[in-house]
């Protein structure tokens, strides 16, 4: 059976995922600047049978064809392959040697698993009813994100499913978990700019407060949430930023802020943004101020396919208890993931599975300096793809 001598090999391979997991780690890249991490994996598949696409977008992402014996359906998988703006404090032996720089989302675990599944699939390929195309993506992590890349190249246009995975620490590799539909938040970022009219501390009848007004509209944009959205949406606005220093008897001139929106729905986006817009008319108004204001969008919310996903509980339904011991609904994440672009247009499904340490009893989640990927968790994400993928290729519609 097909189905065992995929699992064998990635039995014999799993200290390979490990292997590469732990090299990846050490070296670290940030998004649209993953040059070595991309040469390490396209140096990986060199000798294979394969045809290698590289600098995607003339940035990093490769994209990997596997050409079945047999003539049928075309199932993508992808991993991601950038990391995050953060020191590192881990402690472990393989820990970061790019300071300032860290894989703090698992996204090199998700690299080295799929590159061992891949090398798997290509043992076997003369056995496989149809192609898999293997997406290892730069620049998850930073706007307009590396799944535009792959997308624009039309490499993609004859994909008939695509399934992908990401590692969180809620729960330990026995478990794997799904959604279907709405299931993670679309993000879009702000910047706003506000001139005022500085002076001195002591006469601010004077001058127009810009760090007054700003502060005001810090207070205020909660009240978009809590009373313009329907209570049955979902929105959260975050100011992750406020720049106003200056000397201690003058009033400041100048004020700038940033932040975040998240949201399950792009009108529920749209509405924010239209609510903060009228905001700012507002604050120009009441305190004599000019406001220059920047809204983008940085990723669509992730919108699961019903029927892949039904597709994928059918199939691990039947493993449970093999090689994970429980399948379950996850709750909707208001994180973001650009494997919603994907899913925008190709049928498909993101999940989940766990990479809590088992000797914690709560593990510190993606992107903390502290955060650790339990190493069982890639050969439980691995099979779980390859059978999936094993299905679908199967499967006559």
């Amino acid at each position: 059976m097909l189905r065992s001598l995929l699992f064998k090999k990635l039995e014999q391979k799993e200290h390979d995922m490990i292997k590469h997991y732990r090299y990846l780690h050490q070296y670290p890249e940030p998004s649209f600047f993953e040059e070595k991490t991309a040469q390490y994996i396209e140096m990986f598949y060199k000798d294979k049978e394969v045809k290698i696409h590289n600098r995607i977008g003339g940035n990093y992402g490769l994209i990997v064809e596997i050409n079945g014996g047999k003539p049928g359906r075309t199932i993508a998988l992808r991993a991601d392959f950038d990391a995050l703006n953060i020191d590192e404090e881990t402690g472990l032996a393989f820990s970061s040697k790019h300071k300032g720089w860290m894989h703090a989302c698992g996204h090199d675990a998700h690299t080295a698993y799929l590159m061992v599944l891949a090398e798997s699939l290509i043992e076997l390929k003369d056995s496989l009813p149809g192609n898999v195309v293997i997406i290892h993506q730069h620049a998850e992590e930073l706007a307009p994100g590396g799944a535009i890349d792959m997308l624009e190249s039309g490499l993609l246009d004859t994909v008939d499913e695509i399934y992908g995975i990401h590692l969180f620490p809620d729960f330990t590799p026995e478990v794997i978990s799904y959604r279907k539909g709405p299931t993670m938040g679309g993000r879009s970022l702000f910047h706003l700019k506000v001139k005022g009219k500085g002076g001195h501390g002591s006469s601010p009848h004077l001058a127009n407060d810009a760090i007054m007004a700003a502060s005001t509209f810090v207070t205020n944009i909660q009240t978009v949430i809590s009373r313009r959205l329907n209570p049955f949406d979902m929105g959260v606005v975050t100011i992750s930023s406020f720049n106003g220093t200056g000397s201690l008897n003058v009033i400041q001139e100048n004020v700038e802020l940033a932040g975040d929106v998240r949201y399950m729905e792009n009108r529920i986006g749209h509405q924010i943004h239209d609510e903060i817009l009228q905001m700012i008319e507002g604050l120009e108004e009441t305190f004599n101020v000019e406001c220059q204001f920047q809204y983008d969008l940085d990723c669509i919310p992730l919108i699961n396919h019903y029927k892949q996903t039904d597709y994928l509980v059918d199939i691990l339904a039947t493993s449970q208890g093999e090689y994970f011991k429980l399948l379950k609904e996850h709750e909707q994440l208001t994180s973001s993931e650009d494997f919603a672009s994907y899913l925008e247009k190709i049928p498909g499904t993101f999940f989940f599975v766990g990479c809590k340490p088992y000797d914690v009893e709560e593990a510190f989640f993606n992107h903390s300096p502290k955060f650790v990927v339990n190493e069982d968790a890639m050969l439980t994400a691995s099979k779980a793809l390859g059978e999936i993928v094993l299905n679908r290729l199967y499967i006559e519609e």
